[in-house]
């Protein structure tokens, strides 16, 4: 069980445990099985619903298999941040993980900036504003797209094997062989540190893109395209076939 779902089970135990206490407590509400019909259909009623609840809460938080979304079909944030959670526990990938989340909510809070500034600066209707927007969009596609290769990666990446091998635990191996494994892990990361790196990049180019639409006084449509930060995007995006997943 993960440490998401055991604060979640622990802190409905005590939700159910205050109502029965608050409900049947002498000093406090004070209802009683047995003192009338009433009460005694109250206390019973609390009883089995506390039951009940707990028995639904165990098993969706234990027992459930998570309904899990296939990297290609993935279109949310939330999807995005929620399956890739899911391997920020894994010695010796962990940085990386807790780097790519890092780097997700960023993204997210980059382009709420974006728009804002956007906004601010011209009409949604403006030619200007669509320009910009439409690379923005492009942008985040290819960032989205690194995080898919991440999770593709991880998606076929043997976690035992790994801590076996980093543990020195295949030593019944020849050390020719040995290195091959070493040299497929080291591909996965490397392949899965490549795709990070390229997100910082995006990142770094949004913030420079920012930063320039902010400084502009006034700008006419066909001067977008000349705006230094709008050349490297564009060139960013066109050496990535980014509609490919």
């Amino acid at each position: 069980m993960s440490i998401t779902n055991l604060i979640k089970l622990i802190g409905l135990m005590l939700i159910v445990a205050a109502v029965n206490i608050l409900v049947l407590s002498p000093g406090l509400i004070g209802v009683q099985i047995g003192a009338s019909a009433l009460s005694t259909a109250t206390g019973v009623t609390l009883l089995v619903a506390s039951v009940w609840v707990l028995v639904q809460g165990i098993y969706q938080l234990l027992f459930k298999k998570p309904v899990v979304v296939p990297v290609k079909e993935m279109k949310t944030h939330e999807e995005y941040v929620e399956h890739l959670s899911r391997y920020r526990h894994i010695k010796g990938i962990d940085n990386d993980i807790h780097l790519a989340l890092e780097q997700l909510e960023r993204m997210r809070k980059r382009k709420s900036t974006l728009l804002e500034v956007l906004k601010q600066r011209f009409e949604e209707t403006e030619m200007s504003f669509k320009k910009f927007a439409s690379v923005a969009q492009s942008v985040e596609q290819l960032f989205y797209l690194n995080i898919r290769n991440i999770l593709n990666i991880l998606n076929v990446f043997d976690e035992a094997e790994y801590q076996r091998m980093l543990a020195r635990k295949s030593s019944q191996f020849s050390s020719e062989l040995l290195q091959k494994k070493a040299n497929v892990y080291n591909d996965y990361l490397t392949s899965m540190k490549s795709s990070i790196a390229n997100n910082e990049e995006i990142l770094v180019k949004l913030d420079q893109l920012i930063l320039e639409i902010s400084s502009l006084d006034h700008i006419e449509p066909g001067e977008i395209e000349q705006l230094t930060c709008m050349q490297e995007l564009d060139a960013l995006i066109k050496q990535t076939k980014y509609y490919k997943s």
